[in-house]
């Protein structure tokens, strides 16, 4: 496996993840349970003290639907990055997928996290505005990256290790 591709791919990643990011926060779907989900939940308390409560568990419907299409979405990306960047076996797929994950995990939580949703407004629920404090809650990222985020990340990469074993 190259390398530079594996290096130019997880560049390419982030520049993806990000502009769903962006994409996601610009309309209404912020408000949904599946991004309300994600938030730490002093957060969501104090956005549902003016708006409908719904239902942000893990056994939400719509968040199972979103983790679910996330699962198909960071398999489908990997699998093609895997396949370019000359992965031949399992492990090799595994490997490289699990790297881009733990790789968008990381950026995700030390600069989408921390930096952006900390400071942009955009990221802001309505009525949640003030929460300077509770926006930047680096522990709350954390913890998420950790767990679920490497766990979940296991789903991708033996799926991914698994397709690049048939396809090779």
């Amino acid at each position: 496996m190259s390398m530079y591709t594996v290096i130019i791919e997880a560049v390419v990643f982030a520049a993806v993840f990000t502009l769903i990011v962006f994409l996601a926060a610009k309309n209404s779907k912020k408000d949904s349970a599946a991004s309300i989900h994600n938030y730490p939940p002093d957060i969501q308390e104090e956005y549902f003290k003016t708006h409908e409560r719904i239902d942000v568990t893990y056994r939400s419907k719509k968040v199972i639907l979103t983790k679910s299409l996330g699962v198909l979405m960071f398999t489908a990306i990997p699998l093609v990055c895997s396949l370019i960047a000359g992965a031949g076996t399992f492990f090799q797929g595994f490997i490289l997928t699990f790297g881009l994950m733990a790789w968008i995990g990381a950026y995700d939580t030390f600069f989408i996290d921390w930096v952006l949703f900390a400071n942009l407004k955009m990221f802001r629920l309505e009525g949640t505005e003030h929460m300077d404090k509770a926006y930047h809650q680096k522990w709350f990222h954390l913890k998420g990256m950790l767990f679920p985020g490497l766990v979940f990340a296991l789903i991708p990469s033996l799926l991914v290790g698994f397709l690049v074993s048939v396809i090779r």
